[in-house]
């Protein structure tokens, strides 16, 4: 293979890389957590009033819809949530599915996880009752995996009517970060995972996460904040087929956006394009579901491109977008803080916020069963990503790995 037919990337940096993504992906979640559900629209039974805005960011929270009037016990006006030097950072529903799948690569020392593999993670590192932070479609998938049932069938739309909910999106993008500049390799390591709680249209919008993940280590640093998610974005866009939904809602947003449009107004015509008149094949309101689809894949993905677009690379700006655009807010915000960490890494995420974190983690506020009694930090949770990538260089992508250098040498994909 000529040289030109190479990727390198540098080994050394990616343990920071990795300190900055679940560090960013921590920040993201617990902000946007104050107004998880807070605004999901008008339509149906459950009606949430005008949508925030710019002029909302350190304004009261305002209660969520299934908090009975009283607003957020994180932070009662809707501003950054953070953990200093002296606290933990908990584990959510955005970071601890993926942890879990680390740990269980790792663990069984492979670069592809078998069904097998899955259905024993599952049951042994989530509690299958009391509170174990499930929703939609992974509570159903975790019943049917309880049943002796395997993946992908867990994710069938014939078993999962959740299937196209936006579970798949939250626990699946790190499988980017273990095959750099691979995206291939990458959606073929995500794709029973994905698949464990997905289908469809949800499916693939996991799919464009995990591919903006995997180049995100090989996008040029010559370039601009702004014009390194765009090319991320415009990189993972094929991944959606042209006749769906999810391909409608990226360029509707993108196009929004190169036009000019404030970001709330683009996301109030998001919803009265796709909640009110269900437009490009998006039919989650005449389902007549629980607060009008508000978990559903489609409106937040949306909502996601909006809060990545707007916010142009800059993690606080992209952030507080995420945190104040509607719907499942913690979810698609947590993917970009996530994404935005591993571009600036450890130092860069803390340049920008103006001080120093915890690195401490409490996988076991959510999940159970993993070693250290649940208390991890982030140097050892990146250095064992590092080690994951490692072995798909070498086995999955017939790779190199360069100690003396600092460096993997990866095939590029052909």
């Amino acid at each position: 293979m000529a040289q030109a037919d190479w990727v390198t990337i540098d080994r050394t940096r990616y343990a920071d890389r990795l300190y900055g993504f679940w560090l960013g992906q921590c920040i993201a979640n617990w902000t946007g957590l104050v107004t998880e559900m807070d605004k999901i629209g008008n339509v149906g039974e459950v009606k949430t009033g005008a949508f925030y805005t710019r002029a909302d960011w350190g304004q009261p929270d305002q209660p969520s819809i299934w908090a009975e009037g009283v607003p957020s016990d994180l932070s009662p006006t809707i501003d950054f949530v953070f953990r200093g030097a002296d606290e933990v950072w908990g584990a959510d529903d955005d970071t601890d599915i993926e942890y879990m799948y680390q740990h269980l690569l790792a663990r069984y020392d492979t670069a592809f996880l078998t069904p097998e593999m899955i259905r024993e993670g599952w049951l042994t590192h989530i509690r299958p009752d009391e509170e174990n932070y499930l929703w939609v479609a992974n509570q159903r998938a975790l019943d049917l995996l309880g049943e002796g049932m395997l993946p992908p069938d867990t994710g069938s739309p014939v078993n999962n009517e959740h299937y196209d909910m936006i579970d798949a999106q939250l626990t699946t993008e790190v499988f980017g970060f273990f095959a750099p500049g691979r995206p291939d390799i990458a959606r073929s390591m995500a794709y029973l995972p994905i698949r464990t709680v997905a289908s469809g249209e949800a499916a693939h919008i996991a799919e464009l996460y995990v591919t903006m993940y995997s180049l995100a280590a090989v996008v040029p640093d010559s370039l601009s904040p702004r014009d390194q998610v765009l090319e991320l974005a415009a990189a993972a866009r094929p991944v959606l087929p042209d006749t769906g939904y999810a391909a409608a809602m990226y360029d509707f947003v993108l196009d929004e956006y190169l036009a000019g449009t404030p970001w709330e107004a683009t996301r109030d015509s998001l919803y009265e394009r796709y909640q009110v008149r269900q437009a490009d094949g998006y039919d989650v309101t005449s389902r007549g579901l629980y607060c009008n689809g508000c978990f559903a894949a489609g409106i937040n993905f949306a909502a996601g491109m909006v809060s990545l677009f707007y916010g142009e690379g800059d993690i606080v700006e992209t952030i507080k977008i995420g945190t104040l655009a509607g719907w499942d807010s913690d979810n698609p915000t947590a993917t970009w803080g996530g994404l935005l960490g591993f571009l600036l890494g450890r130092g860069g995420v803390e340049q920008a916020f103006g001080r120093t974190f915890s690195d401490r983690f409490n996988i076991h506020r959510t999940r159970r069963g993993f070693p250290r009694g649940g208390l991890d930090t982030f140097p050892r949770m990146a250095a064992e990503g590092v080690g994951i990538v490692d072995r798909v260089v070498t086995s999955a992508a017939g790779g190199k790995v360069d100690c003396d250098r600092g460096r993997w040498i990866v095939p590029a994909p052909r």
